[in-house]
Order: C-alpha cells, then sequence, then structure tokens
C-alpha cells in the first residue's frame, strides 16, 4: 500500500518519470492511430448526426404546421374524410405521417386519423393509427390508450378492451379522467364475467376517487354485483 502511494507521488514531482509515462501514451496512440481515428469518427458521426436529426425534425414540423392546421379545421367540422386525405390543397392526416414521418405533427396525426376511423366506424386502422401514437401529456396519452379500449370494445374484444382502459387509468392518474377509464373497465370485466375484477375496478373508484362524479354509480353497481353473486 505504501508502495502504491510512492509511485503516485513520484509522478507529480519527478519530471521525467512523467515525462517516461506520457511517452508510453504516445507511442500507444502512434501504434493504434487507426483505433483513435475510427473512434474519434464514431463520436463525430453520433454527435453530428443527433445534432442534424434534430434539425430535420425541426425543419419539418415548420413544414407540417400549416398543413395539421387545416387537416384540425376538417376534423372539428366532422369532415372525416378530408381531415384524413385532404381536400387537394392541403395534406390530410395519413399524408402528414407519410412525408413528415419524424416530425412531431405526424406523431399527433397519428393520434387524430386513429379517432377519424373510430367515428367511421373501421375499428382495426384506428386501433392501428392509435397505438402509433405516444406522448408524455397524462391526459392526452391516457385518452389514447382508452380510444384503443374503445375499437376494441366495439369489436366485442373485451380481454383486450379491459387492459386498455386500465392501462389508461393508471397512466399517471388522476381525479377527472381516471374514475371514467374505470367505470369502462368494470363495463368490459362484466362482459367477460369476470366480476370480482369489475368489482376492483368499482372499489378503485370508491376509495380513491370518492369525489368524481362515477363514485355513486361505483357504489350501485358494485352493490348490484355482490347482490347477485
Amino acid at each position: 500500500m505504501a508502495k502504491k502511494k510512492e509511485h503516485n507521488h513520484e509522478l507529480l514531482e519527478n519530471p521525467d518519470a512523467l515525462a517516461e509515462r506520457l511517452g508510453s501514451a504516445e507511442n500507444w496512440m502512434e501504434r493504434n492511430s487507426k483505433t483513435v481515428i475510427a473512434m474519434v469518427a464514431v463520436v463525430l458521426l453520433a454527435v453530428g448526426g443527433y445534432f442534424g436529426f434534430n434539425y430535420y425534425k425541426k425543419s419539418q414540423d415548420a413544414k407540417a404546421q400549416p398543413e395539421m392546421f387545416q387537416a384540425v379545421y376538417y376534423f372539428e367540422a366532422d369532415s372525416l374524410d378530408l381531415a384524413l386525405n385532404g381536400d387537394g390543397n392541403h395534406l390530410g392526416f395519413i399524408n402528414i405521417i407519410d412525408d413528415y414521418k419524424f416530425s412531431n405533427a405526424a406523431n399527433l396525426a397519428h393520434f387524430y386519423a386513429g379517432v377519424c376511423f373510430l367515428k367511421k366506424g373501421e375499428f382495426d386502422a384506428a386501433i392501428v393509427y392509435l397505438e402509433d401514437f405516444s406522448s408524455d401529456d397524462l391526459l392526452v396519452q391516457a385518452r389514447a390508450y382508452s380510444l384503443i379500449g374503445d375499437a376494441h370494445m366495439e369489436k366485442g374484444e373485451y380481454k383486450d378492451a379491459a387492459n386498455f382502459y386500465d392501462k389508461a387509468a393508471n397512466y399517471q392518474p388522476n381525479k377527472y379522467y381516471s374514475p371514467t377509464y374505470l367505470m369502462k373497465a368494470a363495463l368490459a370485466y362484466e362482459k367477460l364475467n369476470e366480476n370480482d375484477k369489475a368489482k376492483e375496478a368499482y372499489s378503485k373508484i370508491i376509495s380513491d376517487f370518492w369525489d368524481s362524479q362515477e363514485y355513486q354509480n361505483a357504489v350501485k353497481f358494485k352493490a348490484r354485483l355482490e347482490t347477485n353473486s
């Protein structure tokens, strides 16, 4: 242990020892120059690629935003086909996804396209587009999960519906929307005759969201299940 300390001390105070150590490092660099150059090139490419991609993504967003504005206008006017496919002068959500696929606008277009297909009764397409959407927003992402549950519910796929309703309810839970998703999950479980899981969903509303609008129905529906069991 003492020898190690003396050796480190020597490097700090003995110029010859330090020069020898630096010389060894230089020799290693000379012997492995190709490796060093390759490593530096990889780092530079990674850094350049990161900033280049971010610049490209921002430029795509700048071009896509005016198209999104018109598509959302058609969506809000319930002109679903125009919202999805455009009007000949402006792109629809599907075109925005194809033409600006790496942009934030394209990501949001997945959400809108999924809702459009859900309203049109094209549930498989709705599921595909909504599953490709992602957001850090606690309300919008949970809403997307719930809408996927709605599409599965319409298809009679109650197990998948229940899973997505649970996912929505458990995604950053809050008293404004989580109780609604739990009610939907409970209904899906009732469709599956999994009444214990339905009662769990009702119980969670009763215990965690007692000040929500769904509270009274949760109490009533849970009591009905317990009476009939």
